[in-house]
C-alpha cells in the first residue's frame, strides 16, 4: 500500500519541478544534452531528500519542524520570485538574446523552492519503517526526474518557436507557481 501512496506522493510533489522544468526548456531551447538530464537530476534529489529529512524531522525535531513546515510555502514562494523576478530583467535588458537561467546556483534556488513542501511529506510517512520510507523516498525522486524530464523536452519544443520572449514568460510562469504555493498554503 506505501508504494502507491508514494507513487501518489511522487506525482504531485513533482508538479512544481516540472513547470520549472518546462520553464527552463522554453528559456534554453539550446540546451546541451548532458543538462537535460544533470537538471530534472538535481530536482529529483532534492525531492528525494526533502521527504526524509521530514521523516527523521518528525522524530527529532517534531515541535521545531512543524514551525519551520508553516513558513516553507513563504520560502518558497520568496525564492521563485527572486528567479522569476531576475528572469523577467534578464528578459526585458538583453532583449531576443537568451539568457540562460539554469546554473548552479539557480538550479539549487529551484531545486529547494520546488521540493521545499516535500519536508512535510516526512508527517504523512511517519508511521513507516525505515526501509518503506527510504523506499517512498526514492520513488518519489524517480518519478521527479522521469517528470522533468519530459518538462524540460516539452519546454525545448516550445522555446524553439518563441525564443524571443521565453525568459520574460519564463519568470511570469515561475512567480506565478510561486504564488500558487503561498495560495495553497493559505487556503
Amino acid at each position: 500500500m506505501f508504494v502507491l501512496t508514494a507513487i501518489a506522493l511522487g506525482v504531485a510533489l513533482a508538479m512544481d519541478a516540472f513547470s520549472v522544468s518546462v520553464v527552463n526548456g522554453l528559456n534554453e531551447p539550446n540546451m546541451a544534452k548532458r543538462k537535460q538530464v544533470l537538471m530534472p537530476l538535481a530536482f529529483a534529489i532534492f525531492q528525494f531528500l526533502m521527504p526524509l529529512v521530514g521523516y527523521i524531522c518528525v522524530f527529532e525535531l517534531a515541535e521545531k519542524f512543524d514551525a519551520f513546515a508553516k513558513a516553507a510555502p513563504f520560502i518558497g514562494f520568496a525564492l521563485l520570485l527572486i528567479i522569476g523576478t531576475k528572469m523577467i530583467i534578464e528578459g526585458v535588458l538583453k532583449k531576443d538574446e537568451d539568457a540562460v537561467i539554469t546554473s548552479f546556483p539557480i538550479l539549487l534556488l529551484q531545486g529547494i523552492a520546488t521540493s521545499i513542501d516535500a519536508l512535510s511529506v516526512g508527517f504523512a510517512i511517519e508511521n513507516y519503517s525505515f526501509l518503506e520510507s527510504i523506499i517512498s523516498c526514492i520513488i518519489i525522486g524517480v518519478l521527479t526526474f522521469i517528470i522533468c524530464v519530459l518538462g524540460v523536452i516539452i519546454g525545448k519544443k516550445i522555446g524553439d518557436r518563441f525564443t524571443s520572449k521565453t525568459t520574460i514568460i519564463g519568470g511570469i510562469i515561475l512567480i506565478v507557481i510561486g504564488v500558487i504555493i503561498l495560495v495553497k498554503a493559505l487556503i
